[in-house]
């Protein structure tokens, strides 16, 4: 099939490889969301989805919105089979979902109907879910909500970041979508309605929500730590200022502080929460680089009785 390929981030990379490397399919262009500001001087870079669609000699497309006529248009001249998507990042209007012959199919990161949205991985190490996976699935005007062609599964690990999670997923999900191409191309894969029950939804997470409640189990604040890691990272406050949270490691045997209470030893800095402690292992003090939590309560001379997050 003739393919247009549509994501933006890193994550993407690894499909697009794989369907680079086909040797049933052609990826004819690429679309991908339009240069955006980076780094310090907020210059203009591309997508790491363009980058390697431009060393691979492809055409990009980047079109500001998806509706957008004159990318619509040149969609029509292409003449894409099928429109395979990772990760684009924009809403496709009814008009660019009708132009490929067998529409547009995404790789999302669940085990739809579970957490459909932006943020699935995330939302599945909030949850503490013990299992996830990827799914092919045929786009339309709902949220995720279309048949399913394939999945995947994959367990997740007690210390998963969800870069963690999802670099394994992009990688095995690659394998999933290419499959999944071929099985549309040659007739064999039809795509099965989503059961009406199971139906969970991962919105983007916000600052707000990776902001750490010391009041709460100890579970809970690692699953906020893992689950905002590496973005948009969990965080809680010291001395009115923002401390970035890294990284924990639950400590079932502390129980004697209080939520939010800090005991720093020469090697190690504790935490209280709602049930037992959490040793905090590394932090990034606002405006600072990350550093080890020792190294951190050091520097800051923690007096008895401090706590963080009582601001």
């Amino acid at each position: 099939m003739r393919l247009v390929f549509a994501g933006t981030p890193e994550v993407a990379v690894p499909a697009l490889d794989a369907l680079i490397a086909s040797d049933r399919h052609e990826v004819v262009a690429v679309v991908t969301r339009p240069d955006a500001p980076a780094g310090r001087g907020r210059r203009l870079v591309a997508s790491p989805v363009a980058e390697r669609a431009e060393e691979a000699g492809i055409e990009v497309l980047k079109p500001a919105r998806p509706r957008d006529e004159d990318f619509l248009a040149r969609l029509r001249e292409i003449a894409p089979d099928c429109c395979p998507v990772v990760a684009y990042g924009a809403l496709l209007p009814k008009a660019a979902l009708e132009i490929p012959t067998h529409g547009w199919v995404n790789l999302h990161f669940s085990l739809l109907p579970a957490w459909r949205g932006a943020a699935p991985v995330q939302h599945s190490i909030l949850a503490g879910d013990d299992m996830t996976g990827a799914s092919t699935f045929q786009i339309e005007e709902g949220l995720d909500s279309g048949p399913v062609y394939g999945v995947l599964t994959e367990h997740i690990r007690p210390t998963d970041t969800s870069g963690d999670l999802l670099t394994r997923l992009a990688f095995a999900g690659s394998g999933l979508l290419a499959a999944t191409m071929d099985g549309i191309e040659d007739g064999t894969l039809k795509a099965v309605p989503q059961p009406a029950d199971g139906i969970t939804l991962a919105p983007k997470i916000s600052v707000e929500d990776a902001r750490i409640d010391w009041a709460a189990p100890a579970l809970r604040a690692d699953r906020v730590v893992r689950g905002c890691a590496p973005a948009p990272g969990a965080w809680t406050t010291f001395r009115g200022e923002r401390l970035k949270v890294m990284s924990v490691a639950l400590d079932p045997a502390r129980t004697e502080l209080a939520p939010g209470e800090i005991a720093a030893a020469k090697n190690s800095v504790h935490v209280g929460t709602g049930s037992h402690a959490v040793r905090l292992q590394w932090v990034q003090p606002q405006g600072k680089k990350p550093m080890q939590a020792a190294d951190w309560a050091r520097g800051v001379r923690i007096a008895p009785g401090e706590k963080l997050g009582g601001e």
